[in-house]
């Protein structure tokens, strides 16, 4: 992990604050019996191999353990056993994997993030982990990874703040089939960890401290990775007639940037991520009003998840054409902020009657919608928004909801999410005629209907011929605890999705 972050470190230390010490793996073939802590797995219909020539070297004790405890090896099952005699642990984890066919990539993540957990509230200084008889859907060697692709996702902390800093960490050592190969799987997760750690960071950062020219001078530090960065201003935006992007951006004393990040792997026509970059959301007159106004520093989200992919695609030097369109504004009350009743006009030049100013981020995708079309010609365009609160109460936080007319994108891009816990549930689109204006084309919220369905429609006009998908993870972006691999604060919800159907699409 020493290697990830300094790859992590090459944002702005202004605006990203990463731990300065982090989970360390290397993989080898052998236990070491030196280590404080054993993590041993267990099967429900294996023949735990492993297991039984450990128990015998511990006197039976592993056995007696799971006799009196009623331990099956059902998945996410732990049995603790401390300091066992004729050993130098200091404690022993026999951990269920449940059935092999079903033990898959992910749940082996989700795995590692929350055996992380455990042993770090231990403050478990070295552990080994004994996965040499590991057995799944996926191979030895990328079941072991993604173990330690998990902890290393819990492991990330957003500690800025705070006036001491946890500097705890843990060294494991992995005892996997094949050292070689778990190296391999784990370099290319160790690029998606980057990619993540970063949008995390992004994504926690108060509001003050991540203003949309904090989040593009973060983006700048991509150029080092061979990722060419465009950042245009709001005068620029006028002249390209990105009306409603500028508009949302007005109220806010810096007002709003179009930021571009394309990492170009290949010729290939581009993929386009366009990703939602409201630095706080106030709501403008709208005004937001009760406790959760004080999470609307996530409302990037989107954005940080299509930059910290770009970052993962670039130091996976992955042959991918890839670019993320991001429209970043701070949604604030002003003398000069837009008022409820007023008209904009789109680069796509349709008119938006504006009923709501807490209805901005279909503002600013649909511009930044347009410009991708229009400058990249993208093969396929994602947009990803904390967008409605009508997706939370919907579906939960759980899962994203993914809207398009393309089943084969929606197929892709579902199957690509449950192989990283990044879950999508389809929700339809619909109700076009509710978004019907006296005075302009359209309004920007639905007068009926499902409120993420309509404010899915609304982006529809802006897709073209493309094809296209909208991810919708209102209450994805930011967890208020730890959990399976989610540490508390931003999320970086996206990247491993996105990375995960970059890279098998």
């Amino acid at each position: 992990m020493k290697t990830l972050f300094n790859l992590s470190a090459l944002t702005l230390a202004v605006t990203i604050s990463t731990q300065t010490t982090a989970a360390e793996f290397s993989f080898t073939n052998k236990i070491d019996d030196n280590a404080n802590a054993l993590v041993l797995f267990y099967a429900q219909d294996g023949s735990n191999k492993q297991f039984k020539s450990l128990n015998k070297t511990l006197n039976n004790q592993l056995q007696r353990a799971i006799d009196s405890n009623d331990f099956s090896g059902k998945y996410a099952s732990v049995v603790e056993v401390l300091a066992p005699h004729n050993s130098d642990f200091n404690r022993v984890l026999i951990v269920g994997t449940g059935k092999q066919d079903k033990l898959d990539k992910a749940l082996m993540s989700k795995l590692g993030g929350n055996i992380h957990a455990q042993l770090l509230a231990n403050k478990t200084a070295t552990a080994t982990i004994a996965s040499d008889e590991l057995a799944g859907v996926n191979s030895n060697s990328v079941l072991a990874a993604n173990f330690a692709h998990g902890a290393n996702l819990r492991d990330h902390r957003f500690e800025k703040y705070k006036q001491t800093a946890n500097t705890h960490t843990i060294s494991y050592s992995v005892d996997v089939d094949n050292a070689k190969q778990a190296k391999r799987e784990y370099a290319q997760l160790e690029s998606i960890q980057a990619g993540v750690f970063l949008a995390r960071d992004l994504t926690s950062e108060v509001a003050t401290e991540m203003t949309p020219v904090d989040f593009a001078n973060a983006a700048k530090e991509l150029e080092s990775l061979g990722v060419e960065i465009t950042i245009l201003e709001p005068q620029q935006l006028k002249e390209l007639g990105m009306g409603a992007l500028e508009a949302v951006g007005r109220g806010s004393q810096q007002g709003a940037r179009l930021v571009v990040a394309h990492y170009k792997g290949s010729n290939d026509t581009p993929i386009a991520l366009v990703g939602k970059g409201i630095t706080f959301d106030s709501g403008g007159y709208s005004l937001k009003t009760g406790a959760s106004i004080a999470r609307m520093k996530s409302d990037m989200a989107g954005a940080a998840a299509v930059l910290g992919t770009v970052k993962a695609m670039a130091l996976a030097k992955a042959d991918k054409n890839v670019v993320a369109v991001m429209a970043m504004a701070a949604n604030m009350v002003s003398q000069f902020a837009v008022a409820p009743g007023d008209v904009v006009r789109t680069a796509e030049g349709l008119s938006v009657e504006i009923v709501n100013t807490d209805a901005e981020g279909r503002l600013v995708l649909s511009d930044a919608m347009w410009y991708a079309r229009e400058y990249f010609k993208p093969q396929v365009m994602i947009d990803v928004a904390t967008l409605t609160g009508s997706k939370i109460s919907a579906v939960g936080n759980d899962y994203a909801a993914v809207f398009s007319d393309d089943d084969e994108l929606v197929q892709q891009l579902t199957l690509a999410g449950k192989q990283v816990n990044e879950n999508l549930w389809r929700l339809p689109l619909g109700y076009k005629d509710t978004l019907s204006s006296d005075i302009a084309d359209l309004k920007n919220l639905g007068s009926s209907g499902p409120g993420a369905t309509t404010a899915a429609s609304f982006l529809q006009h802006f897709a073209g011929d493309t094809r296209w998908v909208h991810l919708d993870i209102a209450g994805n972006a930011l967890a208020s605890k730890g959990k399976d691999e989610i540490s508390a604060g931003g999320t970086g919800y996206g990247v491993r999705l996105l990375s995960e159907w970059l890279l098998n699409n």
